[in-house]
């Protein structure tokens, strides 16, 4: 027997004792979860988002890494023992997105695991060999945890979409957030000037102390306005936006005349007024970014065994994961939980 945390109902999960999965089949692979982060998307899965087709019980978990345990046949890419971070939807792997790297834009996909489909909060999962990346080794599994979705997603945006360059001023949103503690990390060590936001004083002295080189309490100060002002009212180069109707308007402001702004989130309201002459005439950039393609966790992986790691907030066992989800919600937490099996 085995242990998977599983959603029964709306905000009711329960460690169950379920049978171990079977050997693995042709091209799976059977990985021991080591450790998980938690995600918004973990919260709106406990929630009970009405969106979300799934049957339950289901196994939660989103993001997580493990180690090989068993190796189907057919299996050329793992041994037993890899360390290795399962991709986190199950793509079809043969529509024309697939074939060209681009497992975000599956035309296909089965579901998202951990919130349509059982996910990783489990001791052991058949996977699919070609859905795995390998995590280099010198990684802890808690901060490896907090690649196949944090860093990936950070990757996906500043990169692949906003294609932020070094000596660029780059404009951070909710920076005490795992998405957000990242992307100060990374825009610093491209060498960009960091504008960053936050709800308080304490997690603002946090950014500072993270490396932002500006720092904005959007609860007491006027976020646009520091921005104009640090660029001597030219506007940032890029926002990184991912909070959604309260921030929205300010960062179209923010920006210069081309700019650019990638979002993957709207936790304060999914509708926002946008100025449409304003995007015309100033000729801005706007970027939806959802997930992440597979390479884009290996690039993760890169510049955390280079020394750019994640931000722990707190740290959890398995049995203590609705402790992480309830400190998540809450907005207390500076940087990523961490739950450990």
């Amino acid at each position: 027997m085995m242990r998977a945390l599983r959603l029964h109902g709306d905000r009711d999960l329960r460690l169950d004792t379920v049978e171990p999965p079977p050997p693995p089949g042709p091209g799976q692979v059977q990985v021991r979860m080591k450790a998980m982060a938690l995600n918004h998307i973990d919260v709106w899965g406990w929630r009970g988002m009405a969106f979300a087709k799934r049957n339950l019980p289901l196994a939660v978990g989103a993001e997580a890494v493990g180690e090989v345990a068993a190796i189907g046949p057919g299996v050329t890419r793992w041994k037993i023992g890899d360390r290795v971070a399962p991709y986190g939807a199950q793509t079809c792997g043969v529509c024309k997105a697939c074939r060209q790297g681009r497992d975000n834009l599956c035309e296909d996909v089965r579901g998202v695991m951990g919130f349509h489909i059982d996910g990783f909060a489990r001791d052991l999962a058949n996977l699919d060999e070609r859905l795995m990346v390998a995590v280099p080794d010198g990684i802890s599994w808690e901060d490896a945890a907090c690649g196949p979705i944090t860093f990936s997603t950070v990757e996906h945006m500043l990169f692949d979409n906003a294609k932020l360059e070094a000596g660029e001023t780059i404009l951070v949103h909710a920076a005490g957030s795992g998405i957000g503690t990242v992307a100060v990390r990374i825009a610093k060590d491209l060498g960009c000037t960091v504008i960053a936001t936050a709800g308080d004083d304490e997690k603002c002295a946090k950014a500072t102390a993270l490396g932002a080189d500006h720092v904005v309490n959007y609860s007491t100060q006027n976020f646009p306005t520091v921005a104009r002002r640090v660029t001597g009212k030219r506007g940032v180069d890029v926002v990184f936006e991912h909070v959604g109707t309260s921030t929205w308007s300010g960062s179209l402001l923010s920006l210069r005349m081309g700019g650019r702004l990638v979002t993957c989130g709207s936790t304060s309201g999914v509708s926002a007024e946008t100025n449409l002459m304003m995007l015309f005439q100033r000729q801005l950039h706007l970027f939806g970014s959802f997930g992440a393609a597979m390479r884009n966790i290996a690039d993760g992986y890169a510049k955390m065994a280079r020394g750019i790691l994640p931000v722990i907030d707190t740290v959890v066992p398995l049995e203590r994961f609705t402790e992480g989800l309830e400190r998540l919600e809450s907005r207390r937490v500076f940087g990523k939980i961490v739950v450990t099996l």
